[in-house]
């Protein structure tokens, strides 16, 4: 991600007014197909083509749709075999879960939800639990989250917060909790790519700081303190994604006619990051 989308005087926040890239409606609307279709793990899509047709659009915005969708793991491409609906690598690989929406505010409000059961209960064991290696591992991936975020630096940033948060879960010591909080990252990680591109969404400094707070209440040893700061953590993320998919709604109802397809078809992002 390339950095922060300042808005200068009078200019709409968080940089509501942006133009969106045309393969990101368009994998929103894949999304949506393959959840319409009740397609599952394993199951095969139409071409390239195939999908232009159904969806409205260019065959080279589609097929950047799917690139994206390929990336983020929604999606799995197979030379000489077509596209498929991709298996979920997590332990929770639930029907519905393959029909997970990153950029509908009810899949993202539920997940964050979720977040807050599964996460909240990691810090409160770890606090309890975490070994002093286990600690130290924490503290040093929470400064150095802080550190990234006072730079800005939103691709060393989803490094380090990936290392905190699943420090924490190691800490917890239930390979289940554990498995959890990857499975929750993964998905989350897709409405980051889909909701946040070319953004740096939020304060990456503040979360970086709650990180180091959490780390302080775990290693005191205060269950209480922990979980209460974890949910306070997962509730600035859950700020951020309101605003992001408000704005979205409010530019789709706005936004004029869409560019020539060739302006449509740029480059997707190879990574994104959310404040969380």
């Amino acid at each position: 991600m390339s950095g922060t989308a300042k808005a200068g005087p009078g200019e709409a926040d968080d940089a509501s007014e942006r133009y969106r890239p045309g393969y990101e409606l368009v994998a929103e609307q894949l999304l949506g197909y393959i959840a319409e279709q009740n397609l599952m793990p394993g199951d095969r899509l139409p071409t390239e083509q195939g999908l232009a047709q159904i969806l409205g659009a260019t065959r080279n915005v589609t097929r950047e749709a799917v690139k994206v969708l390929a990336a983020i793991g929604r999606l799995s491409v197979r030379k000489g075999a077509g596209i498929f609906v991709a298996a979920s690598p997590g332990t929770l690989a639930d029907d519905q879960l393959a029909h997970f929406q990153p950029t509908s505010m009810e899949h993202v409000l539920m997940l964050l939800d979720y977040r807050r059961l599964i996460e909240s209960e990691t810090a409160r064991r770890a606090a309890t639990l975490a070994t002093p290696i286990e600690v130290r591992a924490m503290r040093e991936s929470a400064e150095l989250s802080l550190a990234a975020g006072r730079a800005v630096d939103a691709e060393e940033f989803a490094r380090t917060d990936a290392l905190f948060h699943n420090s924490v879960s190691v800490a917890a010591h239930n390979v289940f909790l554990q498995a959890s909080v990857a499975n929750i990252r993964r998905l989350v990680s897709q409405s980051d790519v889909l909701l946040f591109h070319g953004d740096v969404p939020g304060s990456l400094e503040v979360a970086g700081n709650q990180h180091v707070a959490i780390t302080a209440a775990i290693a005191a040893g205060d269950t209480e303190l922990a979980a209460e700061l974890m949910v306070a953590h997962i509730d600035t993320t859950q700020h951020q994604f309101e605003r992001r998919i408000r704005d979205r709604v409010f530019n789709l109802g706005t936004r004029p006619a869409a560019p020539a397809p060739s302006q449509q078809s740029q480059q997707p992002p190879s990574q994104q990051t959310s404040a969380s």
